[in-house]
Formats: C-alpha cells, sequence, structure tokens
C-alpha cells in the first residue's frame, strides 16, 4: 500500500490559516473549497516538489504549519492569480501562499530573493543591482545620445529624469541599465511614438518587487514609500509600474 500523500501529526492545530482569514476581505473565502481541482488545473507551479494550490490549501486547513513552512512551493507561486480567476468559489490562495513565506524566520528565506531586497533597502535608487543614483543618471544619458546620433528618426527622443510636472512617473528594472543597456530604448520608444509625458526619477526608479516576493512587509514599504516620494515631490500624476 502506499503512502499518503499528506500525513497528519499529533500536534495540536495551529492557527495561521486563522490569522490569514482575519486579514483578507470575506476571509479569503478559505473555507469554500470544495476540492474541485480547478485551481490546480491552471496553475503553472501544479506539481513542483510534489505541491499544488489544492493541496496547499487543504494543509492550510488542517493546521499544517510546520511542514508549510519546510515546504519551497510557497517561494515557487508567481502569485499570478490564475487559480483564483479559475476558483468557483474566488478562494484568494495566492494571498494565503503570501502569508505562507512569513512563517519562515527572515534569514532562512530563499538567498537570492533575500539578498535582492536587502540591496535594494541600501541606496536611494531603490536597485536590486546597487546602481546608484548617479550611475543610472549616466547610463540613462549616454543611452540616449547614443542612439539619438545612430538612428536620426529619434533625434528628438528623450529620456528625463526628474522632470517636473510629468503627466507619468517610470520605474525600470534595474538589471537592464546595468548589464543590458540597449532594453532601455524599446519602452523609449514607444514613449516617444505615443507622444506621453513621462520622467523617470533619479531616485525610487528601481522597479524590482524583491521585499514583496520575500513577504517583508517593512521592507517594501519603504521602497514603495521612496518611488512614491519622489513621484510626488516631481509632481508627476501617474506612477507607471513597468514590473
Amino acid at each position: 500500500m502506499s503512502e499518503p500523500a499528506i500525513k497528519l501529526s499529533n500536534k495540536k492545530r495551529t492557527t495561521f490559516m486563522d490569522k490569514v482569514k482575519e486579514i483578507l476581505p470575506d476571509g479569503g473565502n478559505l473555507n469554500l473549497c470544495l476540492t474541485c481541482g480547478a485551481c490546480s488545473s491552471g496553475c503553472p507551479a501544479t506539481g513542483l516538489t510534489g505541491m499544488d494550490p489544492r493541496k496547499f490549501l487543504r494543509m492550510a486547513a488542517l493546521g499544517m504549519d510546520d511542514e508549510i513552512a519546510a515546504s519551497d512551493w510557497p517561494w515557487m507561486c508567481t502569485m499570478c492569480m490564475r487559480c483564483v480567476h479559475v476558483c468557483p468559489m474566488e478562494i484568494d490562495i495566492p494571498q494565503l501562499v503570501f502569508n505562507a513565506r512569513a512563517l519562515r524566520p527572515r534569514e532562512e528565506r530563499p538567498k537570492g530573493i533575500l539578498g535582492s531586497c536587502d540591496m535594494a533597502l541600501r541606496n536611494a535608487s531603490t536597485s536590486a543591482m546597487g546602481t546608484a543614483p548617479d550611475d543610472f543618471v549616466f547610463v540613462v544619458e549616454d543611452v540616449l545620445e547614443e542612439y539619438q546620433e545612430a538612428q536620426p528618426e529619434f533625434a528628438e527622443m528623450q529620456a528625463p529624469i526628474d522632470k517636473e510636472g510629468a503627466e507619468f512617473f517610470l520605474n525600470q528594472n534595474s538589471r537592464e541599465p546595468v548589464t543590458e543597456p540597449d532594453e532601455l530604448i524599446p519602452l523609449w520608444k514607444i514613449l516617444h511614438l505615443a507622444g506621453v509625458d513621462w520622467t523617470y526619477g533619479s531616485e525610487g526608479w528601481a522597479g524590482e518587487n524583491y521585499c514583496m516576493f520575500l513577504a517583508d512587509d517593512d521592507a517594501w514599504k519603504h521602497i514603495t514609500t521612496t518611488t512614491a516620494n519622489q513621484a510626488t515631490k516631481l509632481g508627476c500624476k501617474t506612477f507607471l509600474n513597468t514590473e
């Protein structure tokens, strides 16, 4: 006889799922699961480490907090929301996954995400690559000048930084200015041809969400506040989040 996929311990049930229900509107509908499997059929992370959304939800309902904390599956979920959209009961599994990440001590969370979040916290750019504001300004101006000369049809194209009163405040994946500066150009061209009034900020320009994926609310608040404050300082009306 094969071993059961989920083994229940004799430990007293913990309250992880109950705490999550308290912070979600309508409790995230977490008690309404029909075990239909629609969430698992559409999930790109189904099968990884032998886990899927339905199994994850059942483990949470059964109070298997230790097993959830030890599992790497919550870190493989992209929180794409596909499971919510296909669920007939609209159960908010992604929020359950997000809160499950916080079950681990911060220092035991995935090193790549942890290191990128901490790097973003160290500089005003909020760049996970550690790119300082001055370095970002230099790269943008250098790349823009090169393309204005190489492609005369875009000689009037601009990539403004700290432009006051711009309609849109734009952020940027910080890997591109450092490793793939040519990848900055396509978006600039689109904005130029569309006649969009936009600007980067010398501070808060980086667009990664590492602190959010780390489930570090305080760090994520610092990152987003830095960006929002710069946009407000410049008088921009809309924050255009490319990430």
